[in-house]
């Protein structure tokens, strides 16, 4: 089975157990590196803590173990996605507008791959609105790789 058909059905089984809770789905990732990885990452308001993501391991490799969807051998993992959160969904550039992003292109923009911006939002066109310097730009999704939300130490 392909990653990304593994990725989505883990997604859909993740979205079931969670269902009724004031959890959210993040991102699924399965991904080799030394290893195989199932990586969920789960959410909620003021965040996830590890009994959440103990509950949500649990009922997920229950249903991993019934319906054993992935040949290969991997590791299990649930957690928070993190200060420095990717930013995937719609509602992902709705709930942090006006925060600070670090944006990675494909191909350089402006002579960088990366930039540092403040998060205006993402339109309906699919075009990312950001604050650089006082100035507005709007970028095309389709030549962005990563948005993450910026920490300043």
């Amino acid at each position: 089975m392909k990653r990304e058909h593994i990725e989505t059905m883990i997604s859909q089984e993740v979205e079931r157990i969670i269902s009724g809770t004031d959890l959210e789905l993040v991102d699924v990732e399965y991904v080799r590196e030394k290893n195989w990885y199932l990586r969920v990452f789960i959410d909620k308001e003021g965040g996830v803590d590890l009994e959440d993501c103990q509950a949500v391991s649990e009922k997920l490799s229950k249903v991993l173990d019934e319906k054993d969807p992935i040949q290969e051998n991997y590791l299990l993992e649930v957690s928070s996605p993190g200060l420095d959160r990717i930013l995937k969904k719609d509602k992902d550039f709705v709930r942090y507008a006006g925060r600070t992003v670090d944006i990675h292109f494909f191909q350089p923009y402006n002579g960088k791959k990366d930039l540092v911006a403040d998060l205006v939002g993402k339109g309906e066109d699919g075009k990312l609105t950001v604050r650089v310097d006082g100035n507005e730009e709007i970028l095309d999704m389709k030549t962005i790789s990563q948005v993450r939300l910026h920490i300043d130490f």
